[in-house]
């Protein structure tokens, strides 16, 4: 049920942090009913934009209007009173409480007719979120541990827990990152129930089939500006995606020139451990190596024992032909081998410190005399990568979490070139990247195999997959299920390996 009043306008809004506008003269409006997607790269203004609505940061000049009502800035209690939620991309779950506990968090719900009563009443708020859930044919247990649940259901209890606010208006960022197929199945019927019981949803997401599948509206930010308000059915891929990078990308994928050396840098032969059992591949100077199958299918699992995070109990490593048994991260990392890994926020970057910490992290006692760190060795090496992966800061001082999803990934790659790596590991090197800094992301990786590194990538992403990987290893159920050569990539070939049993994959 679509209103063309609008529920929330933004008027002139601007905020700007020390050497960046986050957002220039903002106008912009949302109807009852629809659901309206916020597209635009890393640092376009999306994440400030949303902030401002919810209460989360005071915009410098400006207006916000909710229903009416004018604002100059909001609270966060302001904003949920008149009927604002906002579903963020880092859960605020507990993990030893409930679901429903999780639901009703800082609004519990008490026993008695008093409004003093300090009394929980466990059973109420399980009954109302158990009719939540029915509501969009949800199968969860309200009492199970939050704790117990996959982290694509902790994401599905964030969107109620919004909803149990009775809110007017949801934001949801990026609510599909850490979704399966399934899950994803589930969130499109919530977003679309909520657009026929007259809730607006403001959708932000990089995934564009998922804005053309939901929104009625698009609104495209770059560089802290609005570019453009258009009607979904009015515009296609093409066209948004030059909206949203200021040009035309020709190709989803930068060519290259087939790299690959016969030399094999890292061979694996019947590694098991850490959930996996009997995985054995080898990976070439200059090959990119993808690594497919579903989640939970052990790719991730994979990772961490090469890597020395996770101890293998069975199965040989081998680097340049001589067998290797570390044990640590450190011993890998001296060994020439780097994983990005797939949680930048909590395993990749640490977002209270500078971008040149972050960067030279891993090199602290090759950079250091007698203990103390080397600033111009330091300084030269942070700027190089500063330059060559433009990084988008106005200081390598800047602190990580101020950057976007796409420039802390671009630090977290910059940590681990610098520890001048044979073997780079990518686990979803661009979850969560707009289309414009993938393309870097990708020129980057191809850079790296032309200049004879080995590449070992992770993805959910078939297209990505496919799009750049020289050959694919498929696991399920934390076993080899089958490899392809390029010349044999199909979709269908890798769901058929990805959806094969333990039994069958062994």
């Amino acid at each position: 049920m679509q209103v063309d009043s609008p529920i929330l306008e933004l008027r002139s809004v601007t905020k700007t942090y020390p050497g960046v506008r986050a957002l220039n003269n903002i106008s912009i409006s949302f109807k009852q009913g629809e659901v309206h997607a916020l597209c635009g790269e890393n640092g376009a203004g999306k994440s400030t934009l949303i902030k401002t609505c919810s209460g989360a940061i005071k915009p410098d000049s400006g207006k916000i209007i909710i229903s009416g009502k004018e604002f100059s800035s909001l609270t966060p209690k302001l904003s949920e009173d008149n009927g604002i939620a906002v579903v963020y991309q880092e859960f605020n779950l507990v993990n030893q409480l409930s679901v429903a506990e999780n639901v009703f968090l800082g609004r519990a719900l008490r026993k008695g007719k008093f409004p003093a009563s300090i009394a929980v009443d466990q059973k109420a708020m399980a009954e109302q979120a158990a009719e939540i859930f029915k509501q969009f044919d949800l199968a969860i247990d309200p009492n199970e541990l939050i704790c117990n649940l996959t982290v694509g259901y902790q994401q599905i209890v964030e969107i109620v827990k919004a909803l149990s606010t009775d809110a007017k208006l949801i934001v949801m960022d990026e609510p599909s990152a850490p979704l399966t197929n399934a899950e994803v199945g589930h969130l499109y019927n919530i977003v679309k129930k909520l657009k026929e019981k007259g809730v607006t949803v403001i959708y932000i997401s990089h995934r564009l089939d998922e804005v053309f599948e939901l929104s009625d509206r698009i609104t495209v930010l770059r560089d802290g500006e609005m570019i453009e308000t258009v009607n979904t059915k009015d515009i296609d891929t093409k066209k948004l995606i030059a909206l949203m990078v200021g040009r035309e990308l020709t190709e989803t994928f930068p060519p290259r020139q087939p790299c690959i050396k016969d030399q094999v840098v890292l061979e694996v032969d019947g590694l098991c451990g850490n959930g996996v059992q009997n995985i054995s591949f080898a990976i070439k100077r200059g090959e990119i190596l993808g690594i497919g199958g579903l989640v939970g299918a052990g790719r991730t699992e994979t990772a961490q024992l090469i890597f020395g995070v996770r101890p293998k109990t069975t199965g040989v490593i081998r680097l340049l032909g001589k067998s290797v048994n570390y044990k640590t991260p450190e011993d890998a990392i001296k060994m020439g081998i780097a994983l990005v890994p797939e949680d930048r926020k909590r395993q990749g970057v640490l977002l209270s410190t500078t971008i040149r910490e972050n960067i030279t992290m891993a090199i602290l006692k090759r950079i250091s005399e007698f203990f103390v760190v080397q600033r111009k060795r330091e300084a030269e090496i942070v700027e190089k990568f500063h330059t060559d992966l433009k990084i988008k800061t106005p200081t390598i001082e800047q602190l990580a979490k101020n950057l976007s999803g796409g420039n802390q990934q671009k630090v977290v790659i910059a940590k681990w070139l610098s520890s001048e790596p044979e073997i780079i590991i990518l686990d979803e090197p661009t979850r969560g990247i707009d289309v414009g800094a993938k393309y870097e992301i990708y020129k980057l990786i191809n850079e790296l195999v032309e200049s004879g590194k080995a590449v070992i990538m992770i993805s959910s992403e078939m297209e990505e997959l496919m799009g750049m990987s020289d050959r694919i290893i498929v696991l399920a159920e934390g076993c080899m299920a089958g490899e392809l050569q390029k010349s044999e990539f199909t979709q269908e070939k890798i769901m058929e390996y990805a959806s094969k049993t333990k039994e069958s994959a062994a």
